[in-house]
């Protein structure tokens, strides 16, 4: 019945819709590299020391509780306070266990055993109760006020120490990085608690999932005050993303806002991290081995050896952090480095006077110093080149950068004119073979443009760079590549001659607006294939250009060619705008539901929900008002008109500010949300038509109402239930329960009908003239309505596309019902509820519309108002609730409302 209201081509294009979207899924899903991160063991069994709270704060938070990670031996000292290291507290995020700290503190206790526990550190872990804080914001706040107390209860621990600490550094984990950030937002918190912040894969600009207002306050309070007090925040603070392999926070909405007067944070992605270089899902960042080493190298790096606590000089800390987690130029890091070296010694000098230079070291017993001239490449070439393979010891300067099998140095001439001679020192080492090559070269021939292919091209053509200069160092300019919504696969081919031992060659995209780089190993002779897509669009007022940096070798020739990635670009549709799909699904179906309302009004039937949805679900009926509202904002009269109406800021300014929004995005989705609209349609139709035979199975056949009565005298009795139940436990229950009283009418109608049919004789004649008997039984008596076959079918159709859009709110709805049902054990009322407000008045409403029938709403003087209203609030579906989705359902009760006093009206 379902599918006979669409013709093939309809369907044909939904099917082609639901291809697309699995294909942006599968990128976002499983289009990224294989988990390359090591995992981290203890080598003691570890153990968490429940820390004793003062009693008010534990019947205050009965849920939370903070422990301190140890290990063998060190846990058992450490279990007689007090304690004597360097405190750092870990936060954990939506859902996650304060057990997940094992992994830092344990890589941070071996480190400590290398040095002999000169310092070490304490890590102090909170537990959340694992809460759902992602889906559920009422419990941002209270957390937010239980990690102060615990700070202040973790320094009291060190209280009569020599070296007693002042303040604690906190890693925090997806949410629990933004509960650190909101500590400073505390009227009565002071910000020299907290001497460093490491976030892990937070979302600090915007909620993944914005479900209910609290969350979005929260993020509005917190950001706000950040930016507002940038000047007065000395906090150093590091986010770290984990990339493309992280698709439940992606990685733009780690970067913490860039401000020009504020310079002590730090965002960057994993897979740009020396000596990382991998990216991570959401749960492995807090135990991928390599990050961890890098976190761990930081914090001792960090240590003042007067005080033998973190560091209070905040241009060290961020010196520190560059060091480890931007450019690190494989060397131990020092505050303040020297510039001048020492060359004086017996060692061997000798002078190189060629442009390309190899130098291979077998076991090499003494010193040498390799000189090259400059005066004479000033005049030909513009730069100089030099890589070694060489990970450890004395390197070749500080300004050196350290890639993953070698390190380089790249100098541009003109910036050392007094400079006579460039001196190599390679270092006496035993045992070991390593390469070291230099070149000098003409800026122009190593740097090479290569536009990228049109967004529309679909990978159909491609741009290719042939590389013949026997180079060992290539940039190739990737010109017009800036957007979010573009993603490109790169093909390097290499071609080496006579080459007897294996080559190894990195690949790097270099994005210079933000630290998201990623690398690449392959072997020559090869083909190798890269993804290119952004994680951050590069900003309006910026002149950089995306590098695709080439490691080479001089054996080899390369051809790189670029195409268009259709599937990636799906990809990063999905990936920045998933979240807003239920926004589109709910416009479409408001806009199906508005036709049904305007065919029962013109004709007096109800026709079927696929195809009013083919019929009325338009773009055009939408998009248009929202760009021009959009437009109109530009314009200071009706910006000022807007804010004295007190209407909330469009969705689509917001994401224009994020750098999201580009013109067919929404074209798109709204395609999306129409083949989605179809798909719930078709299943809400379904499952009614499965649960109706299943009731017939299992009870006795009921008839149709032989007389329509839109209160029964067990309605209002149902309906003040559900409201207490609504305000003294949870909204959302009672929403869920009021949902599965409807289904039960419309599965009870749907078993009713399906009797009637069954009952009903084969000869069509006489169906005729009991239908007709029924329907002039049903014009005399006005006051007593019989229910005829044709209004039950009519009554049907209208019941799926309410239960579709219901389905919708009560899904949009469920996170509250989880975090309520998981915490039942502490509080029986949810407090605060999201979807209190909501409850009260959809519970009569779906009660009504349970009764409701065509038959007692088509001469109703309201029901042509109602047909007019699902389409203004389609439209304000999309303008409000694609960035926030707790409004949506505020947008659906409206018509749903009005359906219901038809009855009355």
């Amino acid at each position: 019945m379902f599918f006979h209201s669409v013709n093939l081509w309809n369907l044909a294009f939904y099917v082609f819709m639901v291809f697309l979207a699995t294909l942006g899924l599968w990128d976002v899903f499983f289009g990224f590299e294989e988990n390359k991160c090591s995992m981290s063991y203890m080598f003691e069994y570890p153990e968490y020391q429940k820390i004793e709270l003062p009693k008010k704060l534990a019947k205050r938070y009965p849920a939370y509780e903070l422990y301190l990670y140890g290990e063998g031996s060190y846990a058992e000292e450490h279990k007689i306070l007090p304690l004597t290291g360097i405190p750092v507290l870990f936060l954990p995020g939506n859902a996650g266990s304060y057990k997940q700290v094992r992994s830092i503190g344990s890589i941070a206790l071996r480190k400590a055993e290398d040095i002999d526990f000169k310092y070490h550190f304490d890590f102090f872990s909170v537990n959340f109760n694992e809460e759902l804080v992602a889906l559920y914001g009422g419990s941002l706040q209270k957390q937010t006020k239980f990690v102060h107390e615990c700070i202040k209860t973790i320094l009291k621990l060190y209280k009569g120490q020599e070296f007693a600490p002042k303040s604690v550094a906190i890693i925090g984990h997806s949410m629990g990085g933004l509960v650190a950030r909101a500590l400073l937002t505390l009227k009565n918190f002071k910000h020299d608690l907290i001497n460093l912040l490491i976030t892990q894969a937070t979302p600090h600009v915007a909620p993944v999932m914005p479900l209910d207002r609290f969350i979005t306050d929260f993020y509005t309070t917190v950001n706000n005050y950040w930016i507002l007090n940038a000047r007065h925040i000395n906090l150093t603070t590091l986010s770290v993303a984990g990339g493309f392999r992280d698709y439940q926070v992606r990685s733009g909405l780690t970067f913490l806002p860039k401000l020009s007067h504020h310079t002590s944070a730090l965002s960057v992605v994993s897979s740009a991290v020396p000596k990382t270089w991998v990216s991570t899902d959401h749960l492995s960042i807090v135990w991928c081995k390599q990050l961890q080493l890098t976190t761990v190298r930081a914090f001792f790096d960090l240590i003042d050896a007067d005080t033998k606590q973190i560091t209070q000089n905040s241009k060290k800390k961020l010196s520190v952090l560059n060091h480890h987690f931007i450019r690190h130029p494989s060397k131990h890091f020092e505050e303040n480095p020297a510039i001048i070296s020492d060359l004086t010694g017996t060692s061997m000098w000798v002078p190189v006077k060629v442009s390309k230079w190899t130098y291979v070291a077998y076991n090499e017993s003494e010193k040498i110093y390799f000189t090259f001239p400059l005066e004479n490449h000033r005049k030909i070439y513009t730069h100089v080149y030099c890589q070694s393979t060489i990970l450890q010891g004395v390197d070749l300067s500080w300004k050196a950068e350290l890639l993953p099998t070698i390190k380089y140095l790249t100098l541009r001439l003109q910036d050392y004119p007094s400079l006579s001679h460039l001196v190599v020192y390679v270092p006496s080492v035993h045992g070991s073979k390593f390469v070291v090559d230099c070149e000098f070269f003409k800026k122009e021939k190593r740097y090479v443009q290569l536009p990228v292919t049109h967004l529309f091209s679909f990978g159909l053509s491609s741009r290719k760079v042939v590389l013949n200069t026997n180079g060992l160092y290539y940039n190739l300019e990737l010109l017009n590549f800036g957007q979010i919504y573009q993603a490109f696969k790169i093909n390097v081919v290499s071609k080496c001659s006579a080459v007897k031992e294996e080559i190894t060659n990195i690949y790097r995209l270099h994005i210079p607006w933000s630290y998201e780089d990623s690398l690449t190993i392959a072997q020559a002779p090869s083909s190798t294939e890269i993804s290119l897509k952004l994680h951050i669009a590069q900003p309006e007022n910026d002149t950089h250009v995306a590098l695709f940096k080439m490691y080479t070798s001089s054996d080899c020739r390369y051809e790189v060619t670029v195409k268009t990635s259709f599937s990636q670009i799906l990809g990063q549709v999905v990936r920045f705008h998933g979240g807003a799909l239920p926004a589109y699904v709910i416009s479409n179906i408001l806009l199906a539901y508005r036709g049904q309302l305007y065919s029962l009004f013109s004709t007096g039937c109800c026709l079927e929900y696929a195809a009013m949805l083919d019929k009325e679900a338009k773009p055009y009926k939408v998009d248009p008002f929202v760009i021009i509202i959009k437009f109109l904002l530009g314009y200071k009269w009706f910006k000022e008109l807007w804010d004295v109406l007190l209407l909330p800021e469009l969705d689509a300014v917001i994401l224009t500010s994020q750098s999201m929004c580009f013109p067919l995005i929404s074209l798109i989705l709204f395609l999306f949300g129409t083949c989605t609209a179809y798909w719930s349609g078709l299943l809400s139709s379904a499952s009614v038509r499965l649960l109706s035979s299943l009731w017939l199975a299992l009870k006795r056949p009921s008839e149709l109402p032989k007389d329509i009565k839109m209160i029964s005298p067990d309605l209002p009795f149902l309906t003040i239930v559900l409201i207490i139940v609504s305000w003294t436990t949870c909204g959302a229950l009672a929403i869920l329960l009021s949902y599965l009283y409807y289904v039960f009418k419309v599965v009870h109608l749907q078993a009713s009908l399906t009797t009637f049919k069954n009952s009903q004789p084969v000869n069509p004649k006489h169906s005729r003239r009991s239908e007709k008997k029924s329907n002039h039984h049903k014009d005399s008596s006005i006051h007593h309505l019989r229910l005829s076959a044709n209004d039950a079918e009519d009554s049907l159709r209208m019941h799926s596309t309410v239960i579709n859009l219901l389905t919708w709110i009560v899904l949009l709805s469920m996170p509250s019902l989880i975090y309520w049902l998981k915490n039942l054990r502490y509080y029986f009322k949810l407090n605060p509820d999201p979807c209190k407000p909501l409850a009260f008045i959809l519970i009569p409403t779906m009660a009504i519309l349970g009764n409701t029938y065509t038959v007692s709403i088509k001469s109703s003087k309201l029901l042509k108002t109602t047909s007019q209203f699902p389409l203004p609030l389609a439209v304000g579906v999309i303008a409000f609730g694609s960035a926030h989705l707790y409004r949506l359902p505020c947008f659906v009760f409206i018509p749903l409302l009005l359906h219901a006093l038809c009855n009355f009206m």
